[in-house]
């Protein structure tokens, strides 16, 4: 009989992982102990990912607030600075700026709207024309906000962002002044050291700023790229992919990992005999679609992966093949044309047999897949194990 089932993806359980655990150990005794427990076979280019998170914790990559306002007060220089689009979040972005406003006298903070970069709203595009504001040119005051649209609470958090930044940097002992705009000029009329906050659209962003008259650009990549008396770093992206740890301190996007995946898989190869594939992955890309929230506030979706992930999907899509190319056919012999062509489809990019796959990075593919089993709460399933995933229609 052939096989009824194709790609899977389970969440594997393991104990909790501290600073210093052998990391690599864990995930490899993690799933094979799944696999006896639920009587599951493991098999070559199955994938075992890992969240980030699980990973900057063994490594013990954290930072204090402290150790942010040093940095700042070296980089930026200690006086007025303007902090752009930010994402608006108690978790990811918070704790960041109470330390960038504890090294810092004055802060202005330029706030994009309608929405942050991942899907967050401080008012909505329907309330925006009903007050004849253009996003694209109009800068906001806080006043003017306020005037126009009063208190706004996030959807989920019920937390009003603009009162709650604003406090936040108040309590530092640091000046705040809050505006909303969208070109990032807007802020070189209040001070040119700028520090953009912004994930994927922050290189363009520091191009603007240099381009126009900026004296000081940095972005929160800049920032713990190297230690800060003693504390964890992340040489390629600094504070983005921060996470929330304490009141007083972040948990940093995990340093290199290559030496990680590829420890995985020589374990499981020696145990299993299989050769799967490894990555560790951070925030999946997919979109609510009633919040109107993205994922993506990590700068990569795959913080290090084997060899094997590397590319795109070569695909056919059998409906298009049903409805065209075979349309005359039905039954067995439907099935077994199918078949014969994904046999022989060779490289398919282009066709039009391939149109409305997926043409996105393996990487990006399955690290969304891998972020949406897992969860982020209290699921206890830091481990994912991917079957079938490289398995087609003949298989």
């Amino acid at each position: 009989m052939s096989r009824k089932v194709g790609t899977t993806s389970r969440g594997i359980r393991c104990p909790i992982i501290r600073q210093g655990d052998d990391l690599a150990s864990i995930v490899v005794s993690s799933v094979l102990d799944a696999a006896q427990s639920e009587g599951f076979s493991l098999h070559d280019r199955d994938i075992v990912a890992v969240t980030e998170s699980v990973v900057a914790r063994a490594q013990g990559n954290y930072a204090s607030v402290d150790a942010i306002a040093t940095d700042v007060k070296q980089k930026l220089g200690g006086g007025t600075v303007g902090v752009l689009f930010p994402i608006l979040s108690r978790n990811r972005f918070a704790i960041c700026l109470r330390g960038i406003a504890r090294g810092c006298k004055k802060i202005v903070l330029m706030l994009s709207y309608p929405s942050d970069e991942v899907g967050n709203e401080l008012v909505s595009l329907d309330r925006l024309d009903e007050a004849g504001i253009n996003p694209y040119s109009d800068v906001l005051t806080e006043e003017k906000y306020r005037e126009l649209f009063g208190e706004n609470l996030h959807p989920f958090t019920l937390v009003d962002y603009v009162k709650y930044y604003g406090d936040l940097i108040r309590e530092e002992g640091c000046e705040p002044e809050i505006i909303l705009a969208n070109n990032p000029r807007a802020i070189l009329n209040y001070t040119k050291t700028v520090l953009t906050c912004d994930i994927h659209s922050r290189e363009r962003t520091k191009r603007i700023l240099r381009q126009s008259g900026a004296e000081v650009v940095l972005g929160l990549d800049d920032l713990l790229t190297q230690s800060i008396d003693g504390s964890g770093y992340n040489r390629r992206f600094g504070l983005l992919g921060s996470n929330k740890s304490t009141e007083n301190t972040v948990k940093l996007f995990p340093e290199e990992c290559d030496d990680l995946v590829a420890d995985i898989q020589n374990r499981l190869l020696e145990a299993t005999g299989c050769l799967m594939e490894v990555m560790v992955y951070g925030d999946g890309a997919f979109k609510d679609p009633v919040g109107k929230i993205w994922e993506l506030a990590d700068p990569s979706i795959s913080v290090a992966h084997t060899p094997g992930l590397e590319g795109t999907p070569n695909e056919l899509k059998l409906k298009y093949l049903a409805d065209n190319d075979f349309a005359n056919l039905s039954g067995q012999a439907l099935k077994e044309a199918i078949e014969q062509r994904i046999r022989s489809k060779g490289n398919v990019a282009g066709t039009m047999a391939s149109q409305g796959t997926t043409p996105r990075r393996l990487t990006d593919l399955i690290g969304s897949l891998c972020d949406l089993t897992s969860g982020s709460g209290d699921k206890g399933t830091p481990i994912i194990l991917v079957q079938g995933y490289f398995d087609n229609y003949t298989m």
